[in-house]
């Protein structure tokens, strides 16, 4: 057991995988006597858009929990992604939907409905000036803030779920599985607006909290239950390298300190071109955006960085109407003319600015990107470029061969979304 505060449990192999039953004991240590008997507990995982095995974590958590007779709700975290069907719930945690029953008893299953009317609870409000203090003054409204109902009801939390480098809030995982896993809109759209002023790539692998982080956990500490956390830190096909269990900040502190060994690789100059190829569990723009932010840091001025990926046929399946018809911009295009945007979802808008990057605008000489990004989708052409975006058919991509056409320094990032990047005279650590 650490001495670190929140810390319960630990195990970080470095760089091999841990058993699955070496696991199974950091989470049984961790979390004995955290929940008690026949109370209800939510357990919070993550959607697909994530890599890890929850084939073990999943198992190893709400056994735990049955043992002691607790009922227990297994909620996807889906934020405003999409949500997945019983199938597909069923082959991420290697349980098929028919047999979660007989499986896991007394036990519930399925999406936070972010999408249905008395889904969300009210837990309460961050007053103006704490959201004002914990935003460096960047906000200065009060913030309500409200839950999925089987979170807001539940005796007991526990968060089960990665730790990776995040644009948004620094490095993911712990409250983040809270705001925005299952949270509402209000939450969901300061905390990302947030991140959008202060900027992706000055919040991209941060260690610490950042003031995205301070405003999550400010709204977690709202809720009435006990919260706990499993944090991992994975490599290649989801394998866990670390486990730690805790309070959502402790064993959140420590996972992001394994992740930044794990899961930033660092260069030593900048790339004039970078091509990131996105695996299929990127189902859309929204979520296959992450190719861009990872790579973001090691680009040049002026850089083109093309995201590869001929299976996304939308910039959002959830937001899509809304990306159509405010495009892609540089936040000085929206604050110059808040006016006409204030009224927009501020999470939106926060995606926007955060794939198009940094840049300027200002009315005289219109907007300036810093990259150019291309995408190389199932997008159209007069889409992307309708939406301030370039375009490149995606038949005319070959990773394989892309670094040699290029006449500068090229970066090809075979299964992007999860590595960040970053150049060796930024190392934050």
């Amino acid at each position: 057991m650490s001495s670190q505060e929140g810390l319960r449990s630990a195990a970080w192999s470095g760089g091999d995988d841990l058993a699955a039953e070496s696991v199974a004991a950091i989470v049984a240590e961790g979390l004995t006597g955290t929940a008690q008997p026949r109370g209800r507990v939510a357990v919070l995982i993550p959607d697909a858009t994530r890599t890890v095995d929850l084939t073990v974590l999943v198992p190893a958590v709400v056994d735990l929990l049955l043992a002691r007779d607790c009922e227990v709700d297994v909620v996807v975290a889906l934020g405003t992604h999409q949500p997945m069907s019983d199938d597909e719930i069923g082959a991420m945690i290697g349980v098929p939907a028919p047999e979660w029953a007989a499986r896991f008893p007394h036990t519930w299953i399925g999406n936070h409905e972010w999408y249905e009317p008395g889904c969300l609870v009210p837990v309460g409000t961050i007053a103006e000036d704490r959201v004002a203090d914990l935003s460096g003054g960047l906000l200065s409204e009060a913030i309500p803030v409200d839950v999925n109902g089987r979170v807001a009801s539940a005796d007991h939390v526990v968060v089960v779920g990665p730790v990776f480098p995040h644009e948004v809030v620094g490095f993911s995982g712990g409250n983040k599985y809270l705001f925005p896993g299952v949270s509402g809109s209000h939450m969901i759209a300061r905390t990302h607006w947030l991140g959008a002023l202060i900027g992706s790539t000055h919040l991209i692998g941060t260690p610490g909290v950042t003031p995205v982080r301070a405003l999550i956990d400010e709204a977690a500490g709202l809720l009435s239950a006990t919260r706990h956390c499993v944090a991992v830190v994975t490599g290649p096909g989801g394998r866990i390298r670390g486990v730690a269990v805790g309070t959502p900040e402790g064993a959140w502190r420590q996972a992001s300190e394994w992740s930044a060994q794990l899961h930033v690789a660092y260069v030593d100059e900048p790339y004039d071109r970078a091509l990131a190829v996105m695996p299929r569990m990127y189902a859309d723009l929204w979520t296959g955006a992450k190719g861009m932010y990872k790579l973001d840091p090691v680009m040049a001025d002026g850089g083109v960085l093309t995201i590869y990926a001929p299976h996304i046929t939308e910039f959002s399946v959830s937001h899509g109407e809304v990306l159509d018809r405010i495009g892609y911009h540089v936040v000085d295009y929206f604050l110059q003319q808040w006016e006409r945007f204030r009224d927009e979802p501020w999470g939106i808008l926060a995606h926007s600015t955060h794939l198009r990057g940094s840049g300027s605008y200002d009315s005289v000489a219109g907007e300036r990107s810093r990259i150019t990004v291309v995408l190389a989708t199932g997008i159209s052409r007069e889409r992307c470029e309708s939406a301030g975006l370039g375009w490149r058919d995606p038949a005319t991509v070959d990773p394989a061969t892309f670094a040699a056409e290029a006449d500068d320094r090229c970066l090809v990032v075979p299964h992007a979304g999860e590595q960040l990047y970053r150049l060796r005279t930024q190392d934050r650590t």
